[in-house]
């Protein structure tokens, strides 16, 4: 038996391991199945080489929970050690720089160290009092009996040859009474299927019960009899999709893993995309395109990011740009670096490059979609609109590659690219000014009379009513030369393309300012501005309407919190048009009974609010009641 002292100066290396080295104590069994899988990894790719003639046989990893002995067992069929391996794996290079470690971190409360500290197999510790670990090489001939190394830990082990046993490692937690957590079936469970889902070798857990068929027998109705039968509960998919050729796939092969993936997401994805990328680094996985809710914050945390097959993190924001992290799906590259617990990502210029990357997939697949299949795309477009308008105001170079499939959608439900819908409005929507004015609804029942007199004067209105689609707005205004955007209930139809051509005014000044203060006296002057427009005859008497630039500006800061807290609270404004030039209001200028003048410039106002939903409570009883006593 050999015996010795890992070269530490502290008495207990393994309290501040457990303490600091990892984040989550759940992940001991994923480095321990990981590395029994590297191993068995290792001798299948010897014998396929033909380095080595073993023969493989069953390579299955089992997992052994015993409640009553309170143990974990991780067996592998693998490449196995020499006792001279694990003198050199376990004692040596697992434990090397642990005075380091200790010394530099042993003051500090901090759980996502990052360094450069060995092998997983340190994370036995964090849930086990005593560690046995059993192990036979694959190799033949002198030194190659079995080992038997244990540590309880404390600095001191143990390293003895044992009798002859099957090829490969065990390893043996006994499990400490603060992590008894872990001798529960249901936790084990799913830890494996949270970890160790897609590993390429087969991990057995437990047994469970299917129905088969019994061959030979039926029942009344003719169908075959079926009977229980208990067999080894194998966790995972060693061959998911995204490690396959796509062009060996159909649309219901992606769709069936989405439901793997996803079982309570009932809606299909929209689309897919499958990346398998070998240079300059190694890239695999699939990203779907859900249906977006409004709510983009609920829709975060849906990609896993996967390193050989090994669930890492589904945390992926250094990995992918902010917007993409809106799909939902897999990424798996070994050239991705993590830290010593694989919990964490480390800053790396491949980390910016597989960003770069998927981005770029995204849109080269984005205007794939939109070149071969327009109407389909358009489909869509509902739902994919926010994703790619999130995408637009968070990367220059998506926005760049954007202008290409970007959709505008009018109210009449056609849509247009950029470019199509400039040519589109050209004529008509050109003011004195030579700038294209683009008109645009977020309501369209609210808004509904200003898009309908927009319409009668031939102009076009689109429907802007995402959540994204201020800040969108105020992104195009900066690309698209001579180009405004204006709701179309910010100016009275007449201002909100303004022509060389102007109507005159049938008031003069002086009878404008005696109706000003009638209608003035009712209104809240911090709110509600008076203002004469000569407008149409057949306009309405007087018009509600809210200035573009303010009104954005407050939706904005609604939208945007703490980022557009110089501002202030912005108040509500609004302006309170009187048409000069509407039979109602010249009839105000001889009506001689100051009574019934104020009483039909107080129903205008109202109507006006009413018109913007604007008219609540006691104003809107009170407008009812005027209304009933008007009509009698």
């Amino acid at each position: 038996m050999q015996k010795g002292t890992i070269n530490v100066k502290t008495e207990n290396i393994f309290p501040v391991i457990k303490k600091f080295l990892y984040s989550d104590h759940e992940i001991f069994l994923r480095e321990l199945i990981s590395n029994a899988t590297d191993a068995t990894e290792k001798l299948k790719a010897m014998v396929r080489s033909g380095k080595s003639e073993v023969e493989l046989g069953d390579l299955s990893i089992r997992v052994v929970l015993d409640k009553e002995a309170k143990t974990i067992r991780i067996i592998d069929r693998g490449i196995g050690m020499t006792a001279e391996e694990v003198d050199k794996y376990i004692n040596q290079i697992a434990f090397s720089s642990a005075e380091e470690f200790v010394e530099k971190f042993k003051d500090l409360d901090n759980t996502n160290i990052i360094g450069h500290f060995g092998l997983g197999f340190y994370s036995a510790f964090m849930v086990s009092k005593n560690v046995e670990l059993f192990s036979k090489t694959y190799k033949k001939g002198a030194g190659t009996k079995a080992v038997k190394w244990e540590c309880d830990g404390s600095p001191e082990y143990t390293l003895d040859e044992v009798a002859s046993r099957d090829r490969g490692t065990e390893i043996v937690l006994h499990i400490a009474d603060d992590s008894i957590e872990f001798l529960d079936e249901n936790r084990i469970l799913g830890i494996l299927n949270k970890y160790c889902k897609f590993l390429p070798v087969e991990i057995v857990f437990g047994e469970e019960t299917v129905f088969e068929d019994v061959e030979g027998s039926e029942d009344k109705d003719g169908k075959p009899e079926t009977k229980e039968v208990k067999k080894p509960r194998i966790i995972n998919n060693v061959q998911p999709l995204w490690k396959k050729t796509p062009s060996e796939l159909k649309i219901e092969d992606y769709e069936s893993f989405y439901r793997e993936l996803y079982p309570m997401q009932f809606e299909k994805p929209l689309f897919h995309i499958h990346l398998n990328v070998d240079y300059p680094f190694n890239l695999t996985g699939i990203l779907y395109f859900p249906k977006v809710k409004r709510n983009i914050e609920v829709q975060r945390d849906k990609i896993q990011l996967y390193s050989n097959q090994v669930f890492i993190t589904d945390s992926v924001e250094n990995i992918v740009p902010d917007f993409l992290t809106l799909l939902h799906g897999i990424i798996d590259s070994p050239d991705i670096p993590l830290n010593v617990s694989r919990s964490y990502l480390q800053s790396d210029h491949n980390v910016k490059k597989i960003s770069n990357h998927i981005s770029k997939k995204v849109a080269d697949k984005l205007e794939e979609l939109f070149k071969n299949d327009r109407p389909s795309f358009e489909e869509k477009w509902d739902d994919i609109k926010i994703f790619i308008e999130y995408g637009m105001l968070s990367d220059e170079k998506f926005a760049e590659r954007a202008t290409k499939f970007i959709l505008f959608k009018d109210t009449e439900g056609k849509y247009f690219t950029s470019e199509e819908y400039q040519t589109h409005i050209k004529l008509n929507q050109t003011d004195k000014h030579d700038s294209q004015i683009i008109l645009y609804a977020n309501d369209a029942v609210a808004q509904f009379v200003y898009v309908e007199k927009a319409k009668e004067r031939g102009y076009s209105v689109l429907m802007m009513d995402g959540v994204l689609d201020n800040h969108f707005i105020d992104m195009m205004e900066r690309k698209l030369e001579k180009t405004r955007f204006v709701r179309v209930d910010a100016e009275s139809i007449d201002k909100l393309i303004e022509k060389e051509e102007s109507q005159i005014s049938k008031l003069t000044e002086e009878q404008q300012n005696l109706l000003k203060p009638i209608f003035e006296k009712d209104l809240d002057s911090t709110i509600y501005s008076i203002q004469f427009e000569s407008l149409s005859e057949s306009e309405q008497a007087v018009l509600i309407t809210q200035p573009e630039f303010m009104r954005r500006m407050k939706d904005m800061q609604a939208m945007g919190g703490g980022q557009y807290s110089f501002m202030g609270n912005l108040p509500d404004q609004y302006n309170v048009v009187i048409n000069s030039n509407n039979p109602l209001i010249a009839a105000l200028i001889d009506d001689q009974d100051e009574t019934h003048k104020h009483t039909i410039a107080k129903q205008l106002v109202d109507l006006a609010k009413l018109s913007q939903n604007l008219l609540k409570g006691k104003d809107l009883a009170d407008f009812i009641k005027r209304s009933m006593e008007i009509i009698h």
